[in-house]
Formats: structure tokens, C-alpha cells, sequence
């Protein structure tokens, strides 16, 4: 199952978010759960580099399936719009598919 939390600040802003684990929806390389919300991910992160001049942290790990992003300074309203873009993919995909991802909310 995916897993993925959002943090947002005391105002209310996304700050990053955490995501870990596989789908199961099928065999590696053919998950198209998976596959969505890696597009999803990866254009919203190259977005923020190319879009912005943002400053965020990120780490990763493709076989746990782990990507944890965070901005580390603060946030230009072009991030605020990509990050809720990215909530928005996401919340859809769970709509559709709640028994192979989870979505959290978290205060930091």
C-alpha cells in the first residue's frame, strides 16, 4: 500500500510531504497505481526546480518506494499552487483506488 502524508504549518501551507511503500496492484513495472502517483511526484518536484526558485530537501529510495520532500525556506505562491495540484492528483487517485493508497494530513 501507499502511503502518503502531507505536512502543513500552522497557517495552513504544505510544507512537504512523505511517501513510502508499493501499490500492489500489480507486478512491478505494471502498476498503474504506481505509476500515477510517480508521475504525479516527479512532475510536481522537476516543476518546483524549474517553475521556481523554491529550496526544498529531498530523499529517496525507488525500492522502499520512498520520496520525502520538504521546502526549507520559504514558499512562493507558484509552490503553493503546485503543491495543492499535487494534493489534488493524489486525492484523486485514492478516490478511485482507497484499498492501495492512504492519505494523512499532519500539522508541523
Amino acid at each position: 500500500m501507499i502511503n502518503v502524508t502531507f505536512y502543513k504549518d500552522s497557517s495552513h501551507d504544505y510544507r512537504g510531504f512523505k511517501l513510502s511503500g508499493h501499490a500492489g496492484f500489480d507486478d512491478s513495472g505494471k502498476d498503474i497505481i504506481c505509476a500515477a502517483v510517480s508521475v504525479l511526484v516527479i512532475n510536481f518536484i522537476n516543476s518546483i526546480e524549474e517553475l521556481t526558485g523554491d529550496e526544498f530537501d529531498c530523499k529517496q529510495n525507488e525500492k522502499k518506494g520512498l520520496m520525502d520532500f520538504n521546502f526549507s525556506g520559504d514558499i512562493s505562491n507558484e509552490s503553493k499552487l503546485l503543491m495543492e495540484s499535487l494534493v489534488l492528483g493524489i486525492k484523486e487517485i485514492f478516490y478511485e483506488n482507497e484499498q492501495y493508497i492512504q492519505i494523512f494530513f499532519k500539522e508541523v
